[in-house]
This record gives C-alpha cells, sequence and structure tokens, in this order.
C-alpha cells in the first residue's frame, strides 16, 4: 500500500557546468566543449509520512501521528555556458523551485517602513549563476558575477546523481542556506600534481542578513535576494581548498566569515550591535569499483546571537522573516553515507547497476543557546536513512528509502517515511 500511495510520477533532471565550476574543475572541464553547451538538472519525489506538519504545535510529545502522503518537484535547473573566446565564458544556470514563481517583498517608507508583501505561487524562480570567467593560467583565474558558495557539501556538490537519497541531505540545508549562491568575485584555480593535486577557490561575495536568522534553521533564511539589490556593506569571505590527489578520492575544507550580518540588514539603524557569522566545512568522498562514501561536518558560530534574537522577535510582522527565536549561538549538522555497488562486487557488467545505501545524520539548529535562552530540544534531530539507488543509464537513477528521525534523544515521537523518486542529469547539447 505505502509502495502504491507513495510511487514517483516522474522527474526532469538536467546537468550543468555547475558542479565543475563549484569544485574548481573548470578549467578542464571548459575543454570539453568547443563553443557552447546546454544542459541542467532536475528531481521529482513522492513520499508515504507518518507525522504530521509541525513538530511544535502537535503537542506535548511532538508532531502529532498523521498518515500523508506527498509529492514534489523539488527542482528543475536549465543552465549553459558559451564562449566568446577560449579565455572568456559566460555561464548561466536558472532555477524553477517547487513549480512556483516567487513572492514580491516591498518596504513601504511612506508607511513607516512596513512591509507589504504579494504572494504570487509558492516555490521559486531564481537566477542561481549568472557570471563571466576569465581563464588565465591552470593556477589562477577569475570569476565575476552571480555563482554557488562552495560551502558544505551539499552546495558544493548538490546535483541529484552526488546523493544517494531521494532528497538532498537534511542537516547542511536546514541550517544554511540551500544551494546557496551570491554575487561577488572569485579567484580559483588548481595546483600540484600526482599525489599533490589540489584545487582552490576564493570569494568576496554579498553577506547573509541578519533578518532571516531564527530558531528554526538558523541561516537558512539569511540569504539575501527579496529586493532588487543586495546590500554590500559588509561582504562576506569563503575560501575552499579540494584535494584530489589519489584517485577517487576527495578532501574538502571550506571557510564562511562576514563580518557583521547586521550591517546587510533590510533596516540598518535597528541593528546597531556587531554580528560577526563563521561558518567552517570538512567533507570527505570516496569512490571505487565497490564503493561510494561520502561524510561531511558542519559548524556554524554567530556572536552576540542572543541580542539578535531580541531584535529579530520584534521585526514587523508583515515582513518576509519568521520572527522565531532564540537563535543559537552555534549550530551543527554532520554525517555520512555508504554505497555498495553490486555490478563491482559480483563482477559482472550486464547486472544492474544497483547501489544499496545507508545514511547517517545528526543536525542541530540550537547546538548552543547564549544569554537568558534555552534550547528547544524538538530541533535536536538523529535520523537514519536506508534505501537503493538503481542507475538505470549514466545519467539516470530510480531511487527508493525509508528514513527514521529520533526528536530530542528520542524524547519526542519520531518521524518515518518512505520515498521513492526519479533524477536525470545530463547536458541535452554541445558544440
Amino acid at each position: 500500500m505505502i509502495l502504491k500511495t507513495s510511487i514517483m510520477i516522474g522527474a526532469v533532471a538536467c546537468a550543468i557546468s555547475a558542479q565543475a565550476q563549484q569544485n574548481g574543475d573548470s578549467i578542464a572541464d571548459y575543454q570539453s566543449f568547443s563553443k557552447y553547451r546546454i544542459g541542467g538538472y532536475g528531481e521529482m519525489v513522492s513520499a508515504f509520512k507518518d507525522y504530521g506538519t509541525n513538530r511544535f504545535y502537535g503537542g506535548s510529545d511532538g508532531t502529532r501521528k498523521v498518515n500523508r502522503n506527498t509529492i514534489s518537484i523539488p527542482r528543475l535547473v536549465v543552465a549553459g555556458d558559451y564562449k566568446f573566446t577560449d579565455k572568456w565564458i559566460l555561464g548561466v544556470e536558472v532555477e524553477f523551485e517547487a513549480g512556483g514563481t516567487g513572492n514580491a517583498v516591498e518596504i513601504e517608507n511612506t508607511e513607516n517602513g512596513e512591509y507589504e508583501t504579494e504572494i504570487e505561487k509558492g516555490g521559486e524562480v531564481a537566477i542561481e549563476q549568472f557570471h563571466i570567467t576569465r581563464l588565465i593560467t591552470p593556477a589562477f583565474n577569475v570569476r565575476v558575477g552571480h555563482f554557488v558558495i562552495p560551502v558544505g557539501q551539499n552546495n558544493a556538490h548538490h546535483e541529484p546523481l552526488n546523493f544517494f537519497g531521494t532528497v538532498r541531505p537534511e542537516g547542511e540545508t536546514s541550517i544554511i542556506p540551500n544551494t546557496w549562491h551570491e554575487t561577488g568575485l572569485e579567484f580559483f584555480g588548481q595546483f600540484g600534481k600526482g599525489y599533490a593535486s589540489f584545487t582552490y577557490q576564493a570569494m568576496i561575495v554579498a553577506g547573509l542578513n541578519a533578518n532571516g536568522f531564527d530558531r528554526n534553521n538558523w541561516a537558512q533564511g539569511g540569504k539575501q535576494g527579496y529586493f532588487e539589490e543586495d546590500n554590500f556593506t559588509s561582504p562576506a569571505y569563503v575560501a575552499r581548498l579540494d584535494y584530489k590527489g589519489v584517485p577517487g578520492l576527495r578532501l574538502g575544507l571550506s571557510y564562511y566569515f562576514c563580518n557583521n550580518i547586521g550591517s546587510n540588514s533590510d533596516k540598518t539603524n535597528q541593528y546597531t550591535d556587531k554580528f560577526p557569522l563563521r561558518i567552517y566545512n570538512v567533507e570527505a568522498q570516496y569512490k571505487n569499483k565497490w564503493i561510494e562514501a561520502r561524510a561531511n561536518w558542519l559548524k556554524g558560530s554567530l556572536t552576540n546571537s542572543h541580542i539578535l534574537s531580541a531584535k529579530n522577535g520584534k521585526q514587523s510582522n508583515k515582513s518576509p522573516y519568521s520572527r522565531i527565536t532564540p537563535i543559537a549561538h552555534e549550530a551543527v549538522a554532520y554525517g555520512g553515507e555508504l554505497g555498495v555497488k553490486v555490478r563491482g562486487i559480483i563482477n559482472n557488467a550486464n547486472f544492474p547497476n544497483i547501489i544499496p545505501f545507508c545514511r547517517y545524520e545528526y543536525y542541530n539548529p540550537q547546538e548552543d543557546v547564549t544569554g537568558m535562552y534555552v534550547a528547544d530540544n524538538r530541533l535536536k534531530t538523529s535520523m537514519w536513512v536506508a534505501g537503493v539507488n538503481w542507475r538505470v543509464l549514466p545519467n539516470l537513477v530510480v531511487k527508493a528509502d525509508y528514513t527514521t528521525r529520533s526528536i530530542g534523544s528520542g524524547k519526542y515521537n519520531s518521524e518515518n517515511e518512505f520515498a521513492v523518486g526519479l533524477a536525470w542529469a545530463g547536458w541535452f547539447t554541445r558544440n
């Protein structure tokens, strides 16, 4: 019955230059086409769930036990690259998220600075990437425009073939922006060779907005973009280094720093204190003929979070932000997944490419709360996911998995779901 009610209806997905660009591989990747390429990626997922929609108002035990089914198109992305010359390259990526067109928000200064929001349709259409790249040498190149911030495993490797689950790993997406993209300047390149091979990225981009931080998702809602212009008063500095000297192995380090997210708020006169933000990430991936494994650890730290909690709790009820506090001083997410390649184990190239997998995650957007505030244990989540991927083609995968979450170290009702999905990633055409 679960299979029948949860069956996936279909999926469209497309692959892009983004993976290579985000990994710092773009020099070699750009050599794979002579003038242009067009592609994209996307997913569709259906799930059967045994829990309600609100963990905080479901009762003293947490989420109410309710059987419900969902079906969605989390995202459809269309993208491409165009070479003006071999050295000057345009990259574009547009995301259609949840099939919607987003919303419009304005600050009415003639009405004491009140927010006015017009919801046109759920979901979002957004420019995820739009940049010009100047290739100089393998060790040093420049990109300017709008691009993905490579902090965390999800952001750096977010295409659906880069993770086993029917949805992206929850930990990172619960505490920082998901497919995080900002406008700014990037330097990237590669150095070394053999066992001493590295790639790097260094960025100066628009920083996060203090208004969007909240109790449930920490920095996830802090990305700017509600208005025509982003505040650049306190830019963010991003650095990433990847080691790729061993075949099949990737080790990555990334760091994000914004000196004062309050300077990027909508109404800076209300955020006169200083709120430095730091995010640290370590991740790894290893692939060979028999297994595919990934692990990730991410931690964020926000100075004066207790002061920001008091300010955000008093935002206008017409604002597009949640106003739910307290905001934590520290948030954390970590986890790992392991898949076993059955085809490689039995050493039969004609056998279907089936990969059973298991994933564990822990995340808490209120890992450490300061001041007079108390953390809410309903945000403390440990979860296991077990399932299978069937890679029908190199760029087409069918997924199925079962998820169980332990909330507040088991103090509250667990949450369970079964989901199925289909995703595809590839280029449509290139020249």
